[in-house]
């Protein structure tokens, strides 16, 4: 008898394109929210969008409540929780970057509270996804939680982050390459969980970018279009699946174990990007695939090698020894690779010299 049932939790509004940060006011109409929304935001993006915003809803007769985070930290997620509370607010709103809306996201989660979600950089897939991200000392850990009930993001705002942002955002799409072969040799080897909808929706976002890379440029609202769908696509697959298998795999154990190795050297997105180059290589070995990847991340911009990320070139190897360790997740590690072994895929790559 067939038994088989699955909740999935997805955005109900979406809104991407120019000028949409106008509509922010009609879309929590249309969602039919009431009572007053407290804006979690930092302080670049307070001043880019959150104020405006907060104007909008003033001229609707909303006073909304504003808390500005420095760092996505547990403390923080506390400080939001904590405010929340004090001034009785129905609803949340992450303005920002992935410290801000990740906040937002983990605070409205233990309020069982709904929030939207209001990007000001394409930098993750986050903006949409069911996992939130803090680090806590030397690790970073991934939390579940609700998406957000609507999305709305503006191509004017994002064109105008730091294009290091954008291309961090991009390298973490492509990712979903590789992170979706190790997911199916997990269903191969280990029998987890998979879904095929879920994987081919990440496979299908990351050649989207790897196939458009050569349109991905500062400055331009039609990159922006671009990314973020692509990146809303991502987190909507990792809704459907119900983890984030369908966008995170060996590469993102590698950037993980560099976050503890190597604080705050490179931004998570160039870091997966990199990761993904040797894993790729790991899965098919000669040129063709992995080298596609490489020559996707360069062409926008994004780092391949340990000396444009900043890190050392045996940071490298030591995270590629241990990362397998961080989580218990199958991926083509497997148990982990030796030295010699990890020397041979980052040297072939050209990831070290």
């Amino acid at each position: 008898m067939f038994q088989k049932s699955k909740w999935i939790r997805l955005p109900r509004n979406v809104a991407v394109g120019h000028g949409v940060l106008d509509e922010v006011v009609d879309v929590v109409d249309d969602l039919h929210l009431q009572g007053r929304p407290l804006f979690v935001t930092s302080p670049t993006p307070r001043e880019v969008a959150a104020d405006p915003i907060a104007e909008d809803f003033e001229a609707a007769g909303i006073d909304p409540a504003v808390v500005t985070i420095e760092s996505a930290t547990f403390d923080s997620v506390e400080k939001v929780i904590e405010v929340a509370e004090a001034e009785e607010v129905s609803y949340l709103v992450g303005i920002g970057g992935g410290k801000a809306i990740d906040i937002a996201k983990m605070a409205s989660h233990h309020l069982s509270m709904g929030f939207l979600s209001i990007p000001t950089a394409a930098s993750h897939d986050g903006i949409v996804s069911n996992r939130g991200s803090v680090p806590d000392g030397d690790t970073r850990h991934s939390v579940a939680a609700e998406p957000p009930l609507a999305v709305v993001a503006d191509t004017t705002v994002l064109a105008e982050a730091p294009w290091e942002l954008t291309t961090a955002g991009c390298a973490d799409i492509i990712s979903n390459y590789t992170a979706v072969m190790d997911w199916r040799l997990a269903k191969r080897l280990k029998n987890v969980e998979y879904s095929e909808y879920a994987a081919a929706l990440s496979e299908m976002t990351a050649e989207i970018l790897v196939d458009n890379a050569d349109l991905i440029r500062p400055g331009l609202e039609e990159s922006s279009w671009v990314v973020t769908k692509a990146l809303m696509s991502s987190g909507v697959a990792m809704s459907i699946a119900g983890s984030s298998r369908p966008a995170s795999g060996a590469e993102h154990l590698f950037s993980h174990q560099l976050d503890r190795l190597e604080p705050n050297a490179a931004l998570h997105g160039h870091q997966v990007g990199v990761g993904s180059i040797m894993t790729a290589y790991l899965h098919g070995g000669e040129k063709g695939f992995w080298t596609d990847i490489r020559d996707a991340l360069d062409s926008i911009d994004a780092p391949t090698t340990a000396t444009e990320l900043g890190i050392d070139d045996e940071t490298v190897l030591e995270a590629l020894t241990s990362c397998h360790e961080i989580r218990d997740r199958y991926t083509i590690l497997g148990d982990g690779m030796n030295e010699e072994a990890a020397r041979d895929v980052a040297t072939k790559t050209g990831v070290i010299s």
